[in-house]
C-alpha cells in the first residue's frame, strides 16, 4: 500500500501546522542554496579536470616537437 494524494495532503497540512509557513520557506531557500552550491562545485571540478587534460596534451605535443627537431638536427 502506497501513499495516495489525500494522504500526502494530510501530511503536508500537519507539517505546515507544526513548523509554520515562514520556517518552511526558510528551509526551502536553504535547500535551494545548498543544491546551487553543489552544482557549482561539481562544475568547477569538471572545469579543473578539463584544464588539466588540455595542459597535459599541450605539454606532450611540445615534447613531441622537441624530439622530432632533435632527430632532424642529428640527421
Amino acid at each position: 500500500m502506497g501513499l495516495s494524494v489525500p494522504h500526502l495532503l494530510v501530511v503536508l497540512a500537519i507539517v505546515v501546522l507544526v513548523f509554520g509557513t515562514k520556517r518552511l520557506k526558510n528551509v526551502g531557500a536553504d535547500l535551494g542554496d545548498a543544491i546551487k552550491g553543489f552544482r557549482n562545485a561539481v562544475k568547477e571540478s569538471e572545469d579543473a579536470e578539463d584544464a588539466k587534460a588540455i595542459t597535459q596534451l599541450y605539454q606532450q605535443e611540445l615534447s613531441n616537437e622537441l624530439i622530432s627537431e632533435t632527430d632532424r638536427t642529428k640527421a
